[in-house]
């Protein structure tokens, strides 16, 4: 029985994506894949979508002089699948106030530091730069701000002596596809509920 309709926004690999499709937790929660949106014709995530059967939309944002225009164009696709849940996985861009108040509350994205530390594209290696000695991974809900919405979960790790950046990406990505589908699994099964900027994960 299905009880979370997904909806997965993506723009480049989908490497994320493709840890959905494969986790286990999502089948036995109810969560269902509804829908890919793309903006990059050609991504390798929509190759990732075509093999597992799901429908795919691509928009792409050249199209469009204004970001609300792109955005307004997105929510009209997005609408025809009746998504419960929008997940961004490596979505490129900046959501305006017209998708985020066309889905309160239902958008959310992973970002590949422990936020509110190293916010925006380069999370990673911003972390490695700085010589933390600890980072990790965030999901968060989506407001206006760049990775500045209220966290869901997160999951630290420790930077090991020497380690190199592109080891450190590594061991972070094998974190993202195991965090990602659990909370969107948590969702399926309503345990999440938000009191203002706190999220309440119920066990």
């Amino acid at each position: 029985m299905v009880k979370l309709r997904v909806a997965v926004l993506a723009s480049g690999s989908g490497s994320n994506f493709q840890a959905m499709l494969d986790s286990a937790a999502l089948t036995e929660a109810g969560a269902q894949i509804v829908c890919l949106l793309c903006n990059v014709p050609g991504a390798r995530v929509l190759e990732r979508a075509a093999g597992a059967k799901i429908p795919t939309e691509i928009v792409s944002h050249k199209d469009y002089a204004a970001r609300e225009e792109f955005d307004a164009a997105v929510v009209e696709r997005l609408r025809a699948y009746a998504p419960d849940l929008i997940a961004l996985a490596g979505y490129m861009r900046m959501l305006s106030p017209v998708f985020l108040r066309a889905f309160p509350d239902k958008v959310i994205n992973i970002h590949p530091a422990l936020l509110p530390a190293f916010p925006g594209v380069h999370g990673i290696k911003d972390a490695w730069d700085y010589g933390v000695k600890v980072t990790g991974v965030s999901v968060h809900f989506v407001d206006e701000g760049m990775d500045t919405g209220p966290i869901i979960a997160q999951q630290a790790l420790a930077i090991e002596e020497g380690e190199s950046l592109d080891a450190l990406e590594a061991r972070i990505h094998k974190i993202e596809h195991t965090l990602y589908p659990r909370v969107i699994a948590d969702f399926a099964r309503g345990r999440i509920r938000r009191e203002g900027r706190r999220v309440i994960v119920e066990k």
